[in-house]
């Protein structure tokens, strides 16, 4: 039998777990409070990780503990943090900086991009004499629509490709058709492949109406529906944290930033804001839900 080639030993090497000993002096001033964390390199400008947490002393322990994380520990020569007054704070502001700075260890929140989403265009779709009026789904995006404003949105994808496998994901579960939703070229006076197989109701072959298939698509895509921003303008959101107070300031979804003092929330209020689709994760169930403490500015 063929035995297998030893690994390299520096591979090895730097799979081995040490407890970062050089790092137990950056835990002395870290809270027990709500914030962000960062650990930096030798590299004073650009983090190496950016995380976030409710209770920072506890997670940052829990990272040099991990021994999966032993590459990162080994290439961090210290460790700051940024204290918020709660964790819609702390989202908020891990979002911002990752997009801003780009720490090599972080995976996800790296880059504003372009962003997808389904709406409903109108069509009309004949059979003899008689048309039906029907909607299909269309792509569109986010640099041709504001995302914040426009009603009708369902889904939000970072890829073109995304978006179609959601949306035949949907059909699937729901055994729309594909030839209806625009997905592929139906063959007229045929069904479709999927209808053979019983996974499409036949709304291509006349065994469903249009008017059925409509309503489980829109039925389907309810759950989908990107809100629009509530609000005539911006707002700021309250969080408190014993006797801390802090107030973030939020504008068709995206945050632009938080302040100790009310008074100072009208200058980061008038500064321009896009539809921001980590913002809308973050903030859309606390704000639509009236959980939130909300101040309007506007």
């Amino acid at each position: 039998m063929h035995s297998p080639r030893r690994r390299r030993p520096e591979f090895d090497a730097a799979r081995v777990y040490e407890y970062p000993q050089h790092l137990r002096a950056s835990l002395d001033d870290l809270p027990a409070a709500p914030g962000v964390y960062i650990f930096h390199g030798e590299t004073k400008d650009l983090p190496l990780y950016i995380g976030k947490s409710v209770h920072i002393r506890n997670r940052v322990l829990s990272h040099l503990r991990n021994e999966e994380e032993a590459r990162m520990l080994r290439q961090t020569r210290r460790i700051s943090h940024i204290r918020t007054a709660g964790e819609i704070g702390a989202l908020l502001l891990e979002a911002s900086l990752i997009k801003q700075q780009q720490p090599i260890f972080n995976q996800k929140l790296r880059r504003s991009r372009q962003l997808f989403s389904w709406t409903l265009k109108n069509a009309q779709e004949s059979n003899g004499a008689d048309s039906t009026n029907i909607t299909k789904p269309e792509l569109v995006y986010s640099r041709d629509v504001n995302f914040a404003t426009h009603p009708g949105l369902y889904g939000l994808y970072t890829s073109r490709h995304a978006a179609l496998e959601a949306l035949r994901n949907l059909a699937d579960q729901h055994k729309l058709c594909y030839g209806a939703l625009g997905l592929e070229k139906l063959i007229p006076n045929k069904p479709c492949f999927r209808s053979m197989l019983q996974h499409c109701a036949g709304v291509c072959c006349g065994r469903e109406t249009p008017q059925d298939h409509q309503a489980r698509l829109l039925s389907s895509l309810a759950a989908m529906e990107v809100s629009c921003w509530p609000y005539p303008g911006a707002i700021g959101l309250v969080e408190r944290f014993n006797d801390e107070y802090q107030m973030h300031i939020i504008q068709h979804w995206c945050y632009l930033g938080s302040v100790g003092d009310p008074k100072q929330a009208k200058t980061l209020a008038s500064q321009a804001a896009g539809f921001d689709a980590d913002g809308y994760k973050i903030l859309c169930k606390p704000i639509l839900s009236g959980t939130a403490e909300i101040v309007p500015l506007w």
